[in-house]
């Protein structure tokens, strides 16, 4: 987390959480969600507008984190916004030697890796969870069919609970309002 981040937590304690706001798709890439976003439906239904700013991009990375629930935010000076997951916490991008790197640029090794019903193909780290972009699938093949990789299988609608994530951060605060 930069310095400045935590100076300003350290200044103004009690700002409130932002739900809704911002998400990760599939691809690694971010998206502000205004309330005019947000009013057409959930993160997969709406996207919102595709944050294209190198420096704020880069920002956002340095200051993701998880907390204790599983729920995924960007840092924001004091103020905690949470992150709508299309898929997974982390994008890997599988690099020509076969190291891994997050969508925000954070090396990673692999423990295991997974395939879902649909042939989406993800990998656990010591940093967390994610699925493969897209774009590097060719990348994994030869380990895999080395049998240097061996996918397990997983449902996708149970990857959540299994690794420890909230996609939607959003719908569990209003679920948690509720009750």
């Amino acid at each position: 987390m930069d310095d400045i981040v935590k100076q300003a937590i350290a200044k103004w304690p009690n700002v409130p959480d932002c739900y809704g706001w911002l998400g990760l798709d599939a691809r690694g890439d971010w998206y502000m969600r205004d309330d005019q976003v947000q009013a057409q439906g959930s993160f997969t239904q709406s996207k919102g507008s595709r944050l294209q700013h190198e420096k704020l991009i880069d920002f956002i990375g340095r200051n993701y984190e998880c907390d204790a629930q599983g729920r995924w935010f960007f840092q924001n000076g004091p103020q905690r916004v949470y992150v709508e997951l299309e898929a997974t916490p982390w994008v890997w991008r599988i690099q020509p030697d076969g190291s891994l790197q997050t969508h925000t640029g954070r090396a990673a090794r692999m423990q295991r890796c997974c395939v879902d019903e649909a042939g989406y193909f993800y990998m656990d780290t010591e940093i967390g969870f994610g699925l493969v972009h897209t774009q590097d699938m060719h990348l994994a093949l030869a380990p895999i069919e080395s049998g240097l990789w061996v996918p397990q299988e997983v449902m996708r609608a149970a990857l959540g609970q299994q690794f420890g994530y909230v996609r939607s951060p959003q719908a569990a605060q209003v679920k948690s309002e509720q009750t």
